[in-house]
């Protein structure tokens, strides 16, 4: 549907996402009306208390919204009324060229150094999608020229009908939102939705290394990156990045902390390669990149003590990588916060080292006990504050105290960046 004036639309969830699609809507005639299921501020729409007793043409529905075992949704659906995401709302009203990089980690660093990199090329860009700037928000301020990046998450996939970008990338993929989506095999179906309009034409990028990743239903064209040798597509040899034969920039100068993110620049490297930008200018935008905070942040250095930030990692997997990374000897790890339906035997199985696991929160005693299951030095506590401040107390010159939860922070706070914020200034007081 393109033509709304006139139509009766219902944009499910009020958050940020539902917003900039009423806002999208009415600017194009339609007649709008809001349902949340927390009953938030209202704003310029119609609120409607009781959707199911009213007819509607189309209903828009939020990432925000869950999906699974939804009444509402099931009852709209059975009287044969279209239900389709914001993501697929905004994208049909932009022009120009979409880019949408998915992934269980490692999408926000990639979608912002990808839209650094069309900068630095000269390219009018817009940066959006999951990243916090709704694609319905930039939609018709979009030309034929426009490089439009967006990073998709699996909300916005999880009602995506339309969605039809010209390139998309799948960084990697690991066990997550069981909570949401029932299981893990579910929430790769919803993941490859990403190539659900995918024609035989067109070009996937993905992550050679990832088992997950390589067992999708990919498009038949496909550009890997891969931390091993390739012949083609974009790889690491001799301590640099490699496009085909031609060398693109170092890992030194990289200014992004380990592999997880080398594997994001890789993907930003083959996916601006597909529009014939130039190395020299993948390698400008890569070196002056400044990547965004609460991804394996460095706070700061306290009688030789470093204190790292990562309260992005809300998954096991993005911990495994935080941990890989710093390669660090003497690790104080804090974990914890609400539980996404996650076994965390799974991260104490594989061995890591760590000096001692400081567990918080509503998921601290679960973590607690699987580490002390396989014998970790481990300690609970109610609060994240109690926890940091501990590990202060007990940290010795050469320890490396990191957060990294395994968590989401709605137990104790509104959300990751929040979390990350207190940390830094538990941190810093004296």
């Amino acid at each position: 549907m393109k033509n709304f004036k006139g139509k009766r639309v219902l944009v499910y969830g009020l958050g940020r996402s539902g917003q900039a699609a009423g806002k999208l809507l009415h600017s194009l005639g339609a007649c709008v009306s809001i349902y949340d299921d927390e009953k938030r501020d209202r704003g310029l729409f119609c609120f409607d208390d009781q959707p199911l007793l009213n007819n509607y043409d189309l209903v828009v529905v939020s990432p925000g919204v869950m999906v699974r075992g939804n009444s509402i949704l099931s009852n709209f659906l059975a009287k044969k009324i279209p239900v389709i995401s914001e993501l697929d709302l905004g994208s049909q009203f932009c022009k120009g060229h979409i880019l949408a990089i998915t992934g269980t980690n490692g999408k926000t660093t990639a979608t912002s150094l990808l839209g650094k990199i069309f900068e630095r090329a000269g390219k009018e860009t817009f940066v959006c999608g999951n990243i916090g700037l709704p694609i319905s928000a930039i939609a018709r301020k979009t030309t034929k020229k426009s490089f439009i990046v967006c990073e998709v998450s699996n909300f916005q996939l999880e009602t995506s009908k339309a969605f039809s970008p010209e390139l998309a990338c799948v960084l990697n993929l690991q066990e997550d939102h069981i909570d949401r989506h029932g299981s893990f095999e579910e929430y790769l179906k919803v993941k490859n939705k990403i190539f659900q309009n995918y024609k035989s034409s067109q070009v996937g990028v993905v992550n050679l290394d990832d088992e997950y990743v390589m067992k999708l239903k990919l498009p038949k064209k496909l550009c890997f990156f891969s931390l091993n040798p390739l012949k083609k597509g974009v790889y690491i040899k001799n301590g640099s990045i490699y496009l085909g034969k031609t060398r693109v920039i170092s890992l030194s100068q990289v200014p992004l902390l380990g592999i997880k993110n080398y594997q994001n620049v890789m993907a930003t490297v083959a996916m601006a390669s597909q529009f014939k930008i130039k190395p020299k200018i993948i390698a400008e935008a890569i070196a002056s990149f400044m990547p965004a905070p609460h991804r394996l942040s460095y706070v700061g250095q306290k009688n030789g003590v470093i204190f790292v930030d990562d309260s992005k990692a809300t998954n096991i997997a993005c911990v495994q990588m935080a941990i890989e990374s710093l390669n660090a000897k003497n690790l104080l790890l804090l974990l914890g916060g609400q539980n996404k339906g996650l076994n965390f035997e799974k991260l104490f199985s594989q061995n890591p080292t760590i000096k001692k696991c400081y567990c918080f929160g509503e998921a601290g005693e679960e973590i607690f006990n699987v580490a002390s299951k396989f014998n970790y030095c481990a300690e609970n506590f109610t609060t994240m504050q109690e926890a940091v401040l501990c590990a202060k107390e007990e940290a010795k010159n050469g320890d490396v105290v990191l957060l990294s939860p395994g968590c989401a922070s709605f137990d104790e706070f509104s959300s990751y960046a929040v979390r990350g914020q207190i940390f830094t200034e538990l941190v810093n007081e004296n």
